[in-house]
């Protein structure tokens, strides 16, 4: 493989890799996905890939980071667009968060894997301060109780795309209103997606 590191700066190819490790982590898990993978994604060398981050476990943490911050940067900007005089903002917000991990679905992956290794004495950290940063963001929109089922109906909403269920909709009445009370009017298109990767 030609390493095309010395034509792209440096800042750039850091994206790149990172990209190409959200989505490596996502699908393989953080023990299944490996650097050689992820260098041969990102189109570089391995070497190339430990030089910038030193090992995968800090590339791992800084693909949590990344996507903790690209989650509150859409809660953000959802916020920012509610119309004036809109008090229940949590629709806003939940549209945001399933268009993004419905757009990257290895952000949403990754995120659980940070929550699966919190017993890691590195990772795990890293995961429970993403996920205060992001209740604290709500918290600092909406009041305690709203924000708690805010959490907790994402954290519903990441379980049934990462295990894959809303695939089975047709086997059951059950998954359909789990479907519709997790989605709402996002159901269709989180469906789309899903069908897509499936089968690719």
């Amino acid at each position: 493989m030609v390493s095309t590191s010395d034509r792209i700066p440096a800042a750039q190819r850091r994206e790149q890799i990172i990209e190409a490790a959200t989505r490596a982590f996502g699908e393989q898990g953080y023990y299944g996905a490996t650097t050689d993978r992820i260098a041969r994604e990102a189109g570089i060398s391995q070497p190339y890939v430990l030089r910038l981050f030193g090992s995968k476990e800090q590339l791992f943490i800084e693909v949590l980071e990344r996507v903790c911050a690209r989650i509150l940067e859409s809660f953000d900007a959802a916020i920012t667009a509610v119309p004036e005089g809109v008090d229940d903002i949590r629709p806003f917000i939940g549209d945001a968060y399933v268009s993004l991990v419905k757009t990257d679905r290895g952000i949403l992956l990754s995120l659980m894997q940070g929550f699966i290794l919190g017993h890691d004495p590195a990772i795990g950290p890293v995961a429970r301060r993403g996920f205060m940063r992001i209740y604290d963001r709500l918290r600092a929109v909406m009041p305690a109780d709203d924000a708690m089922r805010f959490m907790a109906q994402g954290m519903l909403i990441n379980t049934l795309i990462a295990s894959g269920l809303p695939l089975e909709l047709k086997h059951g009445r059950n998954i359909e209103e789990l479907m519709e009370c997790a989605f709402g009017d996002e159901l269709g298109l989180v469906l789309e997606e899903l069908h897509a990767d499936a089968r690719g």
